[in-house]
């Protein structure tokens, strides 16, 4: 059975191809668009999903849609009926999206996949979560936790996985949400909502959660189940276009942050006091599901699931046993989920675990380019390059620079699934370096410099650097750094750690032998890095602590600040050319030198063929 799943026409569209229950391909649109996060029906993913198996549309026996638009539609009507006549605009501006594209999801299909003649199917969205959390993971049975701002109603779900079939349990309905409540905390912060919510996450631990209670006194009811009930006086989601009002405002002292302009402590506290919140609610919403399903094993999805902080608390509780959280967690990992659920619900295809640590392959599902088509592009841009193609000369070689301070961009096998690059879309450097951190914020990635840097671990190291004891290969876990590789402060570095406001000044104090990817209150969202899913990441690391002893190397994704991780070598080629990045490394070819011609230039920007 050959199945097409898709996500589109909200944010972060993609598109996935399982074949004989076994996953194929799967990415998301905006990587071959270069539109971040774009909803756009996803034809380039589709596309290269049906180059990747050699097939043609109508090779396809079903094409499986991630929600069901009609059931929003009704959410929408209804919530302007409940809200009327406030609610207008809003109203307006949604109907006018469904009466044109969205509610014509079906037609979008058939134009966009010609030749098309198998059935076409919608899900229900958190049955498409939950499917992409249950059945790429290596458990036989767990109970399944879905969380994001709103699918068609449901907010947030309890269900049960066992062998091919999954179970929704319990379901909390619009417009009481948890990926709702967080988002408006995005906003009022200065962040862009569907995007900036990992932002608000990396500031909290500057902050105190000294909101706390008021959010739990004023702003949510939090039931012992996990499940809310928000104060709708306090937001205005529901019937306007921004996320909070005037007296959600008067709450916090004052409006909103504006984008770009500076973050103060008030700005920290706040990211700190909704942070604890949904740590709160995540964990009671765990033990409320263990305790209804009985199980040992717990699978995670939707957009809340991104929040590896809240994760790796959850993970440290031992509510379960073990924790997989679906890497493409967001609305992207649908396409999959959608897939999925009809390889296995539908037609009742047998699920067999084999003898692997889970069905996602790493996550490693997108495209990939051969050296041989590599050499050949540079060639015809008359770029420079040295080939190595002895593996074991490279490893040395990439190692001894990165000892030296060197940040090489990584551009290896298969573009990863989901927005964490692993090893293969990556940037990385030594993390050992104290001003390796703000060099690859400020000058490489020119983000906000607050912002920490994920290390890539060598599994069988990690308890040895962090306090986990469990796998967190696709960097959805955040873990403390170990007592014995951190600094003992000066009685005037805590206080400036603790109090000082200016962001700059509390990064710069030295706090751990790593310091480049030791967050202010001395964690990391690692990666481990096994052999088996990742073997190109695993040898470099493995070369690199011969050379120098340390296992870790830090981990970003390859990409600057507002745009999609790089896709193709032109993509990693313009990123390179136009940032302070020393190497760029394309599966065996080696790029050092800055080409002038083609800094701030469209000229190599050719179509790639996709392999």
């Amino acid at each position: 059975m050959k199945i097409l799943g898709i996500s589109a026409f909200y944010h972060d569209s993609a598109a996935a191809l399982v074949i004989d229950s076994e996953i194929i391909a799967a990415a998301q649109e905006e990587r071959f668009t270069r539109i971040k996060h774009d909803p756009s029906f996803p034809v380039h993913a589709v596309e290269f999903c049906l180059q990747k198996a050699g097939l043609h549309a109508e090779d396809l026996d079903y094409v499986v849609f991630y929600e069901k638009p009609l059931l929003k539609l009704d959410r929408l009507l209804e919530n302007y009926v409940a809200f009327a006549p406030s609610g207008f605009n809003s109203l307006v501006s949604a109907v006018s999206e469904w009466s044109g594209k969205k509610s014509a999801i079906k037609q979008s299909i058939l134009k966009n996949l010609k030749g098309f003649r198998g059935k076409t199917l919608f899900l229900e969205h958190h049955e498409s979560h939950a499917a992409s959390a249950f059945f790429p993971s290596p458990f036989e049975k767990a109970a399944v936790i879905t969380m994001d701002g709103v699918g068609e109603w449901a907010t947030s779900s309890i269900g049960i996985g066992e062998g091919n079939k999954i179970k929704i349990l319990k379901e909390l309905k619009y417009p009481h949400s948890l990926g709702l409540l967080y988002s408006a905390f995005t906003y009022f912060t200065g962040f862009k909502v569907n995007s900036g919510e990992y932002k608000l996450m990396g500031l909290a631990p500057y902050g105190k959660p000294v909101y706390a209670d008021l959010i739990r006194e004023k702003l949510v009811k939090i039931y012992d189940d996990g499940s809310i009930q928000l104060d709708l006086s306090y937001f205005n989601y529901c019937q306007g276009l921004t996320m909070t009002n005037k007296k959600f405002a008067d709450l916090f002292g004052g409006p909103p942050r504006k984008p770009e302009s500076p973050i103060t402590a008030r700005e920290m506290d706040i990211a700190a006091s909704i942070q604890a919140v949904t740590e709160e609610i995540m964990q009671k919403m765990a033990r409320y599901a263990k305790d209804l399903t009985g199980c040992d094993h717990l699978c995670l999805a939707g957009g809340v699931a991104l929040n590896c902080s809240s994760n790796g608390k959850l993970q440290k509780t031992k509510i379960f046993k073990d924790i997989w959280v679906q890497p493409a967690s967001g609305d992207a990992g649908g396409a999959l989920g959608a897939a999925l659920f009809v390889n296995y619900q539908l037609l009742n295809e047998k699920r067999c675990l084999k003898d692997c640590k889970d069905f996602q392959k790493g996550s490693f599902l997108g495209n990939s380019y051969s050296s041989e088509e590599i050499r050949e592009y540079l060639e015809k841009n008359q770029i420079s390059y040295d080939c190595h193609s002895d593996r074991n000369e490279l490893m040395e070689y990439l190692a001894g620079e990165l000892e030296q301070g060197k940040v090489i961009g990584l551009f290896q096998g298969r573009m990863e699934y989901g927005p964490r690059a692993l090893g293969g879309r990556s940037i990385i450097g030594n993390p050992m370096l104290p001003d390796m951190q703000t060099r690859i914020n400020l000058k490489i990635k020119f983000r906000e410099s607050f912002r920490p840097f994920a290390p890539a671990v060598l599994a069988e190291d990690a308890a040895e650097y962090f306090d986990f004891d469990s796998e967190s290969p696709y960097m959805l876990m955040v873990a403390p750094v170990n007592q014995k590789y951190l600094f003992e402060l000066s009685a005037e570095e805590t206080e400036i750690l603790d109090h000082h406001p200016d962001l700059l000044k509390r990064l710069n104090i030295p706090r751990s032998r790593l310091q480049a990817i030791t967050h202010i209150d001395n964690s990391a969202r690692l990666q481990t890095v096994d052999k088996e899913r990742n073997p190109f990441f695993y040898d470099l690391l493995r070369t690199f602590k011969g050379k120098t002893g340390c296992p870790v190397l830090v981990n970003t994704s390859f990409n600057i600040r507002g745009e999609p991780i790089v896709c193709s070598p032109a993509d990693a080629l313009n990123c390179f050319y136009n940032t302070d990045m020393d190497i760029l490394v394309l599966e065996d070819v080696v790029v050092t030198e800055k080409d002038k011609r083609l800094q701030n230039s469209e000229s190599y920007k050719n179509t790639f063929t996709l392999d």
